[in-house]
C-alpha cells in the first residue's frame, strides 16, 4: 500500500499492516489467538505469536483508498461472540490507522474455532 503526502510516498507493505492487526486484536479480551485452517485436511489451527500475520488478509479497498482486512481468530468459550467482535474491529482500526497511516475500510471478523 502506498500513502502519497507533500514530502513524497510512504510504501508500507501489507505484512506490516497484517502485523498491526493481529496484535491489535490478540491485545482484545476473549481472543485468543489468530487462526489458520490448513488446506489439505481443513483443521483449523491456533497460530503462535510470530505466525501472527497468517491469520490476517490485508487488501486494498475497491476504490483502492482504503485498507480491507480480514481477521481469523478463536475466541475464549466463556464470551459472547457479537459482543467481542465490536470491541476487536475499533481496536484494529485505531491501531492500523494510528499506526500506519492508513484509513481502513472493511474489518471482517471470522471466528473459526473456540480455545479453552
Amino acid at each position: 500500500m502506498k500513502l502519497e503526502n507533500n514530502n513524497g510516498i510512504i510504501a508500507v507493505s501489507n505484512k506490516v499492516i497484517a502485523a498491526v492487526a493481529g496484535h491489535a486484536a490478540t491485545a482484545c479480551f476473549g481472543v485468543k489467538g489468530m487462526t489458520e485452517t490448513s488446506v489439505k485436511d481443513g483443521i483449523v489451527r491456533l497460530l503462535k505469536g510470530e505466525q501472527m500475520t497468517k491469520g490476517v488478509f490485508v487488501s486494498p479497498s475497491e476504490d483502492g483508498s482504503k485498507v480491507d482486512i480480514e481477521l481469523h481468530i478463536a475466541v475464549d468459550p466463556a464470551v459472547n461472540i457479537a459482543a467481542v467482535a465490536e470491541p476487536i474491529i475499533a481496536e484494529v482500526k485505531y491501531n492500523v490507522e494510528r499506526q500506519t497511516g492508513f484509513r481502513t475500510g472493511k474489518i471482517t471478523v471470522c471466528v473459526d474455532g473456540i480455545k479453552a
